[in-house]
């Protein structure tokens, strides 16, 4: 079974999984979510798993191009991932610190350290090099 077969087969309808570059960000917030659905997938096919590579490939290359992050300091990084995840300051107490280093780290008036770089990308499962 080919990545096209897989479209149409038992876990995603055609209409919402056409591997193409993505270009609105209604494409990127509907991609977005069926990266998150295979993502936690468990047993995934290798169909599935092909699928997922090139949509996370995609995302990558819209977001590169829409949102890019080289001139964000750490901490901005961080506050837009706490956002989209609606994560809050006192979920991240005893993950990177105390209530008092997580606020300071949060706004960015102390910088994340090497391992509290490794506990973030950890819990949001992501790079630690985002928060370094």
């Amino acid at each position: 079974m080919d990545i096209y077969n897989l479209i149409s087969s038992s876990h995603f309808e055609s209409a919402e999984v056409a591997p193409k570059v993505i270009e609105t960000e209604e494409e990127y917030d509907r991609v977005l979510a069926v990266a998150g659905r295979l993502t936690f997938c468990k047993n995934r096919t290798p169909e599935e798993q092909a699928l997922h590579k090139l949509i996370v490939t995609l995302i990558e290359a819209y977001e590169a191009q829409n949102y890019p992050m080289d001139e964000s300091a750490p901490y901005e990084i961080l506050q837009h991932i706490m956002e989209v995840s609606d994560t809050r300051q006192a979920d991240l107490v005893g993950i990177i610190g105390s209530s008092g280093v997580v606020s300071e780290v949060v706004n960015g008036k102390r910088s994340i350290s090497k391992a509290q770089a490794k506990a973030l990308g950890d819990y949001f499962k992501v790079t630690p090099s985002l928060f370094i």
